[in-house]
């Protein structure tokens, strides 16, 4: 239980199988959290936001190649300050998100390093969403018509429900230690659009069925899946569209680089 009246943030920075990332390997970096997008390794951008949120309280790191990302002078000041600490990543996104969790104080949020363009701001409205929800487990979502309009390549595919498309904005809500089974639904990597059998696998096939008809809110859909693992889940809609545009591939990252240098410093929070 966590009595500072602040949520942790688990940021997952370590590498899928332990592979190199193309985009890494293409900026003839290491990881890729460190790769840079508008003058900045992707981890700081995530980072800073988190520090300067005022709801959240200690960062988690959770990485396979820590020393590299130590260096960067922001996450050596949040580490000198008390406000980061490492942890090592496992071999998989779920045992990662275990192995971060161990001994921390909940309610946590679960973030990526690559989701460079959340601004403290839009933590705080995630955070303060799921708290008024009294949610066990909740996902951040973005509308797809706002998605768009933040830019047109941002996103390609969108999750569709009876009351609209949605796309995943890769940051999760865990209330208690007990919600963390919720975070088994992304073993195998999530991506539940492009790889159906995983809903059906973790949801069971008529919410697999009720997904691709659209037959039932997100509210109605996350009702159902919450029930069928015990827990209350909610999904956040967030304002802005570009919660859901992270750094996954060259054509993304050009999204997010431009998107950033366009910030003016008065809208960095």
């Amino acid at each position: 239980m966590n009595t500072t009246g602040k949520v942790t943030a688990l940021l997952l920075a370590g590498k899928r199988s332990g592979a190199l990332d193309p985009l890494a390997e293409h900026a003839g970096a290491a990881q890729k959290c460190v790769v840079p997008v508008a003058g900045k390794p992707l981890i700081e951008h995530t980072a800073l936001a988190l520090s300067e949120c005022a709801n959240v309280g200690e960062i988690r790191i959770v990485a396979h190649e820590a020393d590299e990302i130590a260096a960067i002078p922001l996450i050596a000041r949040l580490v000198a300050e008390g406000r980061v600490t490492f942890h090592s990543g496992a071999h998989n996104l779920v045992d990662s998100i275990f192995a971060g969790a161990r001994g921390a104080a909940f309610p946590m949020i679960v973030t990526t390093a690559d989701n460079c363009l959340w601004k403290p701001a839009d933590y705080a409205e995630f955070i303060d969403h799921a708290l008024a929800a009294t949610a066990d487990a909740g996902a951040a979502l973005a509308r797809k018509e706002d998605v768009q309009a933040a830019d047109p390549r941002g996103q390609a595919k969108f999750y569709q429900f009876a009351d609209g498309g949605f796309s995943n904005c890769n940051t999760y809500w865990v209330g208690n230690e007990n919600a963390l089974r919720a975070a088994e639904v992304m073993r195998g990597g999530g991506q539940f659009v492009k790889h159906p059998a995983r809903i059906a696998k973790a949801f069971g096939v008529m919410n697999l069925v009720r997904f691709y008809l659209g037959n039932g809110t997100r509210e109605k859909l996350f009702g159902q899946v919450g029930r069928r693992m015990g827990l209350r889940m909610e999904p956040v809609v967030m304002s802005n569209g570009y919660c859901a545009i992270d750094v996954d591939n060259q054509r993304t990252w050009e999204v997010t680089d431009r998107l950033l240098r366009e910030r003016a410093p008065s809208e960095a929070g």
